[in-house]
């Protein structure tokens, strides 16, 4: 293998890479000078010349002229005698420049030269990509299902670049196969094993958002800023917007004419359903907002507690708690409160609190009751058997074995 091989040999390499000349023309010079210090035990009097372009590499030795007879180190050194049959006009004391011949290495140097090589380049390929990623940490990017597995899914970008899909972040009803087309979000870059791990999501409000940024060319020139998102994934989520523009509205610009700008979005994220709210600095009416389409009667906010009570008239509890509590679960981290639901209206005095039945009912019914907005006996005995069961993961025979229990208080 001769000079014009080798490098042409990495110039190849080089366009599969993304690495550009002057960058690999430097990796080649320091690795030729590597080997040939290692080979001269130094390399102050010898110049590397790299031309990528011509494929072509050139060393020089220089060695100073010494008397005949005082040649110590002939690889820096050079006879008087021998010096002037290169140019008779040398003196003792200059310079003698000559080129080294690249078989000289030997093959088994050229060998491990070209190793060298292929290190110092997967090196840097990897720290390009490290870098490239880490400075697009929160973009949307689109790629290609490369394989499929149990855990996760590999994706393959528009370069071929290998990116990661978690179980954990992808949305639950997620399902893509081989060679289909994906979006997500980057989530994060780790190294591992010093090499550079991409993590993609599906899941992270950032997914979202940059949505958002594509559907609402409103959101994407800044008339309409996000101030919060929170996600089910899958499920619902919470997007609270606002406008610098009086004359721009932001909930119905986010949503557009009869929902067009919505769908793609909800489309894309497995039918999440997507509530759109006015963001506000006031947070009783944020509340009020968050817990749409519940009609709130009343909210007292405890702000040292970081929680607030929320009235409601009966009909409307169930719909502040939405389907699985996603709702108000939402509701409480959009707003930044603990959110705790109360029906509106006389006490019963002949109701019962659920707490008093701890002895009787497990406490993990007990929490299930609660998370639907059921406090009190009569709360939970105004609803049938069949809507507590959809609304909870409780079987029927343990509800009406929970009923028997209640209904006794009373009898």
């Amino acid at each position: 293998m001769d000079s014009l091989e080798l490098i042409d040999s990495f110039s190849e390499f080089k366009e599969l890479k993304n690495i550009d000349k002057q960058t690999m023309q430097h990796v080649l010079e320091d690795v030729f000078r590597a080997m040939l210090k290692k080979k001269f035990n130094t390399d102050e009097h010898i110049d590397v010349i790299v031309n990528i372009e011509k494929g072509d590499v050139q060393i020089f030795l220089n060695k100073e002229i010494v008397d005949d007879g005082e040649v110590e180190d002939p690889n820096i050194e050079i006879a008087y005698s021998d010096a002037i049959k290169v140019e008779p006009d040398f003196e003792i004391g200059e310079e003698v420049t000559e080129e080294f011949k690249f078989n000289d290495f030997g093959r088994r140097n050229i060998l491990s030269l070209r190793q060298n090589l292929i290190s110092r380049i997967m090196e840097l390929e990897k720290d390009h990509l490290y870098k490239l990623y880490k400075e697009r940490i929160g973009e949307i990017i689109t790629g290609e299902v490369y394989q499929v597995w149990k855990k996760e899914i590999m994706v393959l970008d528009d370069e071929g670049n290998e990116l990661l899909l978690p179980k954990s972040e992808q949305i639950p009803s997620d399902y893509f196969k081989k060679g289909e087309s994906i979006r997500a979000v980057v989530a994060k870059v780790d190294m591992r094993n010093s090499s550079p791990v991409i993590i993609l999501s599906r899941t992270a409000p950032e997914f979202l958002e940059r949505l958002f940024e594509l559907e609402v060319p409103e959101v994407f020139d800044g008339l309409i800023t996000i101030k919060r998102i929170v996600r089910e994934p899958g499920e619902r989520a919470k997007v609270a917007v606002e406008s610098y523009d009086d004359r721009v509205d932001p909930v119905g610009a986010c949503v557009g004419m009869k929902g067009s700008r919505i769908h793609g979005i909800v489309r894309e994220l497995k039918n999440e359903n997507i509530d759109v709210i006015n963001y506000t600095s006031n947070p009783t009416l944020f509340i009020q907002r968050a817990l749409s389409p519940a009609k709130i009667s009343s909210i007292e906010i405890d702000e040292e507690a970081g929680r607030a009570k929320v009235f409601l008239k009966p009909d409307q509890v169930s719909l502040a708690i939405g389907k699985g509590g996603h709702n108000i679960k939402l509701g409480g981290r959009l707003t930044g409160y603990e959110l705790d639901v109360y029906r509106e209206g006389e006490v019963d005095v002949e109701d019962v609190d659920l707490g008093e039945f701890a002895d009787e009912i497990d406490s993990w019914i007990l929490d299930e009751l609660k998370a639907i907005g059921c406090d009190t006996a009569k709360s939970v005995l105004d609803i049938s058997v069949a809507d507590l069961a959809k609304r909870t993961d409780l079987e029927e025979e343990t509800i009406q074995e929970l009923f028997k229990i209640l209904q006794s208080e009373f009898e």
